[in-house]
């Protein structure tokens, strides 16, 4: 199937858990595309049953402003970062509402509530994320499928790569959080595994932010 050109880190995560005795099995997938997200869920379903837990997490960036972004860096973000979300979830619904039960954790961002500069479609994009969350939220909780949001602040990752190369902004960044530092990727562990679990069967439609207070001040 289809690999996008993260296949490779993805093996290296692959790997990293097999040292750890974690067996993953890894399955591409183009999530812009409802016809090739429809191929690999199947092929998932087939190989392993109907998803149980879903985190729809692809994301990419392209800075403008509504005068500088050209219509394909536009369509390019709202396909990966909402329409793929809409996409998976189609595919793997039908499974969770057979079993009565589900969990879906969306990737949300600062910029679901908060215009940072040169954030126009990325900003779009993850407001809608968050809204997508909560009709989600309304479609299904009835038949025991949750849905929430996780939205970070500043962590070190592919698309915050530009922003952790300047310290004197990362510092700004750091000061402007209640904690005083920037996100570490474990940061994210504990209230992913929590939403996917059945200690959040009473939480649904959130937007949690893991921004160590960045949004409180």
């Amino acid at each position: 199937g289809y690999f996008p050109p993260e296949k490779e880190s993805a093996e290296a995560w692959q790997k990293e858990m097999a040292d750890q005795g974690i067996s993953i099995e890894l399955a591409g997938m183009d999530v812009s595309s409802y016809e090739d997200s429809e191929r690999a869920i199947a092929e998932v379903a087939e190989k392993f049953g109907p998803v149980e837990i879903l985190v729809n997490c692809a994301g990419i960036t392209r800075d403008g402003t509504l005068k500088k972004m050209p219509e394909e860096s536009w369509k390019a973000v709202m396909s990966t970062n909402l329409d793929s979300a809409f996409n998976v979830t189609r595919h793997v619904i039908n499974g969770m509402l057979d079993r009565g039960w589900g969990r879906i954790v969306n990737i949300a961002s600062l910029q679901s509530s908060r215009a940072f500069p040169n954030g126009l479609a990325y900003g779009a994009s993850k407001g809608g994320v968050s809204q997508l969350t909560r009709a989600m939220t309304e479609a299904w909780s009835r038949d025991g499928i949750t849905c929430n949001a996780i939205a970070p602040g500043f962590f070190p990752t592919e698309l915050t790569a530009p922003v952790y190369e300047n310290p004197e902004l990362l510092d700004r960044l750091a000061a402007q959080t209640a904690i005083g530092r920037n996100g570490v990727l474990p940061d994210l562990d504990g209230l992913t595994v929590f939403l996917a679990s059945p200690a959040s069967d009473y939480v649904t439609g959130q937007v949690i932010y893991i921004d160590g207070g960045f949004t409180a001040k």
